[in-house]
């Protein structure tokens, strides 16, 4: 009768042991599901938005620089202001205090963003980069956070982005980027871009009496008014126009 005991207990133990094998596999497996799960949904939201980018500059892709975005008549005129800081370089991360918002000149770091990115986010190189790529000729549409917002704005930026795609002309040197309240000062009341460039007072003049920055600020953006802005004030017309 012992004997009989003891082997129903260990058939019990047995069947104990087995039915939690079962349930840590079930868990396991279920861990296993999520984990694969959560790992399809990361991967799919991180593609959807290239994706739907893409699908958004289609759009634009048969329409002239001058057709994107609102009319020119929703910018203010041209302002400028006498310009130093060529050749002002610093180390990136020295602290530069730029009194504009957004700058159009003056001292900087010793590198610059390349030609071939023509549009920002949040991954934006940092102001005192960007303020070389002007020293280089460079035309800068600065957006503030009330277009950051607005799907519809900062499609615009994208098509208009999408028409300076040739690295190889220097007349594509152009880039949109963000301009936010870590930043420095607003933009004037009802403005939310600014078009900056920093100009030697026309190609080949060697009168650094004649530096001046140049700003322009729209309530939205404006292909016409881009347009304009860099026949107006083209790279050529920069203290270092021949540097991508």
């Amino acid at each position: 009768m012992a004997k009989q005991d003891k082997t129903d207990r260990r058939a019990v133990i047995d069947d104990l042991r087995n039915k939690q094998r079962s349930a840590e596999r079930r868990k396991n497996g279920m861990i296993v599901g999520v984990a694969v799960t959560m790992g399809v949904l990361i991967i799919g939201a991180a593609a959807y938005k290239p994706i739907t980018d893409a699908m958004d500059l289609r759009e634009y892709k048969d329409k002239n620089l001058s057709a994107i975005g609102a009319k020119a008549s929703v910018c203010q005129e041209v302002e400028t202001k006498s310009a130093t800081g060529e050749q002002d370089h610093v180390e990136p991360g020295t602290p530069i205090d730029y009194p504009d918002a957004p700058p159009a000149f003056g001292q900087h770091y010793n590198v610059w963003d390349s030609i071939d990115r023509k549009f920002y986010t949040d991954d934006r190189p940092d102001v005192g980069e960007l303020v070389h790529n002007l020293e280089h000729g460079y035309t800068l549409m600065w957006y503030d956070e009330t277009v950051a917002g607005d799907e519809e704005q900062m499609d615009a930026l994208r098509g208009l982005a999408s028409k300076f795609d040739n690295d190889s002309n220097l007349r594509n040197k152009f880039k949109a980027v963000p301009w936010t309240s870590e930043d420095g000062a607003a933009f004037p009341k009802g403005q939310h871009i600014a078009l900056t460039h920093w100009s030697i007072g026309g190609a080949g003049n060697t009168d650094t009496s004649k530096h001046v920055g140049v700003w322009q600020y729209c309530s939205e953006p404006s292909g016409e008014a881009l347009e304009k802005f860099m026949l107006d004030y083209p790279y050529m017309d920069s203290p270092e126009p021949n540097a991508v």
